[in-house]
């Protein structure tokens, strides 16, 4: 449950702050209340999918948005609900495909034009449904 917490912390830091290194995140999670060394912050990055953009450490965006049927990018917000970014027009489309692979993660979804909210179990169950969700667009 520690791990998800920080991890989730992680995530929110990363999409709320310009961190460039792992030193920079780690006292970031110190101040947070999270005891933690480099090999778990690398870890933590790694297991999360985080990458560096500009120099600086970043969820996961697709640079070719054709290869992913109009799913552009999928981050969280808390530890219940996933929101996806697609191509204007896209959303209801990219939602179905989303609904009929039956993600078992996943208890619900609201399509917009451009933006899905995916609803999940927990913070562990996020995680696997992104990852089950990016597999659905895969080309």
């Amino acid at each position: 449950m520690i791990k998800e917490k920080r991890q989730q912390a992680v995530i929110n830091l990363i999409q709320e702050t310009d961190i460039s290194t792992q030193e920079e995140l780690s006292d970031l999670l110190a101040k947070a209340g999270f005891s933690v060394t480099q090999s778990s912050v690398s870890r933590d990055l790694e297991q999360i999918g985080i990458v560096k953009k500009n120099g600086f450490y970043a969820m996961p965006q697709i640079a070719d948005r054709t290869q992913r049927f109009g799913l552009i990018n999928l981050v969280t917000a808390g530890e219940n609900l996933i929101v996806a970014n697609c191509e204007s027009g896209l959303a209801s489309a990219v939602a179905v495909r989303i609904d009929n692979a039956k993600v078992s993660e996943l208890v619900g979804t609201i399509a917009g034009d451009d933006t899905i909210f995916l609803a999940v179990k927990d913070a562990k169950s996020q995680k696997s449904a992104i990852k089950k969700i990016w597999e659905l667009f895969d080309n």
